[in-house]
C-alpha cells in the first residue's frame, strides 16, 4: 500500500519484538507485573498511534514548550516528589507512579534538535556552544540534585549527537581522562597517578612542541589541566569518602568484588551473576530459573531484568537479545544519518544515543563492569514511565522518518 511507504518495518519490527519478549520475561519474574506491563504496552501503542498520525512539524514547533514542561516536572519533585528506594524522583498518584526524568529526556532531545537546526547555529561560535550546553545542562543539574546519578549520566548521550554536528572530540577525551584518573586513583596510590600524569603530559608536549601555539591562553590551559588532573588524583579518595554510604559501596564493589559486600551493595550483583552463569549455553527454560523463581534478586523485574534472560534463555538467548539491540540502535543511527532535515537527524542521533547509554550502562551494571546506578534496560525493564517514554521517542522518530521519506524536498 502506498501509505505504508516510508515506514521502517525493520525498526518497528525490532521494537515490537523487544517489547513482547520483555513482557514474557517480566511475567516470568512476577505474573501480576507482567500483566501490568502488557497494559502499559497497549497504552504506549495507543499514544504511538496518536503520534504517528499527527503532523510531524508539531514536534519541532512545540519543542520549547515540551522542554520547559519537562524541566518544571523535574523541579516539582523537590516539593511534591515521592521518595522510593532512597531517591525522590517519582510522582505518586494513588497506585500509579511517574518518573518525569524519562520524559525530560524527550523534551531535551526535541529542544536540542530545534536549536541545532536553526539558521544561526554554529558550534564554532561561543554563543551557540554555550546555548547547547545550557539546554543539556539545566535538566542534567536538576537531575543530579535530586539526586539521580544514573539518569544524569544518560545526558552524555546528547554530546554524541553534537559530535555528529561538529563538536570537537577533544571534549570526550578530556571527560574520559578525568574519569580515568579518578577511578585509577582509587586503586593506585595518588602520588603514582600524579607522577604518571606529569610524565605523559611532558612526553606529549615534547612530541608536539613545534606544532603548539605558545601564547598565554594555551600555556594557561595546559598548565591548568595538568594541575587539575594532579589535584583530582589526590582528591579522589576524599571524594569517595564524602559520597553517601550506598554510593561509596557500589564503587568499592568494582575493586573489592561483590562478595565483600554480599549483605549490602554487592547482594544484587552477586545473585545476578549467579543467575546469568547458571543459565549455561541453552538456559534452564522459561519460568524454570531457580534464582528468578526464588526471588533472590531484588528489583529483578526492573534494572536487573537481564539476569532473568541469562538464567532462563542462556548464553544463546542473551547473545540474540544483545544482537537485536545492536541492530536496532544501529538502524536508528543509519536512518538518522539519511534524514534530509537537520531537526530529524539530530533528534534521531539523540534517540539512538540515549538507547545506547541505557543499554551499555544497564548491561555493564548487571555484569559487574559498572556500579549499580538504577538505569532501566530500554523497553525491557518493568515500568510504565520508562516504556511509555521510550515508545514516544520511538514513534516520534519513525514519524519524522516517515515524513522525511515522503517529502518532496
Amino acid at each position: 500500500m502506498k501509505w505504508t511507504e516510508g515506514i521502517d518495518k525493520l525498526g518497528l519490527g525490532l521494537y515490537f519484538l523487544l517489547c513482547v519478549f520483555a513482557i514474557a520475561n517480566i511475567y516470568s519474574v512476577d505474573q501480576k507485573l507482567g500483566e501490568k506491563q502488557l497494559i502499559f504496552f497497549c497504552i504506549s501503542l495507543f499514544v504511538g498511534l496518536i503520534i504517528f498520525f499527527s503532523r510531524s512539524k508539531f514536534f519541532e514547533n512545540m519543542a520549547g514548550i515540551i522542554y520547559i514542561g519537562g524541566v518544571l516536572l523535574l523541579i516539582g519533585l523537590f516539593p511534591f516528589g515521592k521518595e522510593i528506594l532512597g531517591q525522590k524522583n517519582w510522582y505518586k498518584f494513588g497506585s500509579f507512579t511517574m518518573q518525569p526524568v524519562e520524559f525530560a529526556k524527550i523534551g531535551t532531545a526535541l529542544m536540542l534538535a530545534n536549536y541545532v537546526s536553526g539558521p544561526d547555529f554554529n558550534l564554532k561560535n561561543r554563543k551557540s556552544l554555550l546555548t547547547t550546553l545550557a539546554i543539556i545542562g539545566v535538566p542534567a543539574v536538576v537531575v543530579l540534585a535530586i539526586p539521580d546519578v544514573g539518569s544524569m549520566l544518560v545526558f552524555i548521550a546528547f554530546f554524541i549527537a553534537l559530535y555528529r554536528e561538529g563538536l570537537s572530540g577533544l571534549l570526550f577525551g578530556i571527560g574520559f581522562l578525568f574519569a580515568g584518573v579518578f577511578l585509577i586513583s582509587l586503586a593506585v596510590p595518588p602520588i603514582y597517578v600524579a607522577i604518571a600524569v606529569l610524565v605523559i603530559a611532558g612526553i606529549l608536549i615534547a612530541m608536539n612542541y613545534h606544532r603548539m601555539s605558545w601564547d598565554v591562553i594555551s600555556i594557561s590551559g595546559i598548565s591548568g589541566s595538568i594541575l587539575l588532573l594532579c589535584g583530582l588524583a589526590f582528591a579522589s579518595p576524599t571524594i569517595l569518602e564524602k559520597l553517601p554510604k550506598h554510593q561509596r559501596e557500589r564503587i568499592d564493589v568494582l575493586y573489592k568484588g561483590e562478595k565483600a559486600f554480599r549483605d549490602t551493595s554487592g547482594y544484587n550483583l552477586l545473585y545476578s551473576k549467579t543467575a546469568i552463569g547458571s543459565g549455561g549455553l541453552w538456559g534452564k527454560g522459561y519460568r524454570e530459573g531457580s534464582v528468578t523463581q526464588g526471588k533472590f534478586v531484588p528489583e529483578q523485574e526492573t534494572d536487573y531484568i537481564f539476569c532473568t534472560v541469562g538464567e532462563e534463555w542462556g548464553f544463546l538467548g542473551s547473545a540474540i537479545l544483545i544482537l537485536c539491540y545492536m541492530i536496532y540502535i544501529g538502524r536508528i543511527y543509519y536512518l538518522a544519518e539519511r534524514q534530509k532535515s537537520t531537526f530529524n537527524r539530530v533528534f534521531g542521533y539523540c534517540f539512538a544515543s540515549i538507547l545506547l547509554m541505557h543499554f551499555s550502562i544497564n548491561l555493564g551494571m548487571v555484569m559487574g563492569l559498572f556500579p549499580t546506578v538504577g538505569i532501566p534496560l530500554p523497553y525491557f525493564s518493568y515500568g510504565g514511565s520508562s516504556l511509555l517514554a521510550f515508545s514516544m521517542m520511538t514513534f516520534i522518530f519513525f514519524k519524522l522518518n516517515y515524513s522525511d521519506k515522503n517529502s518532496l524536498v
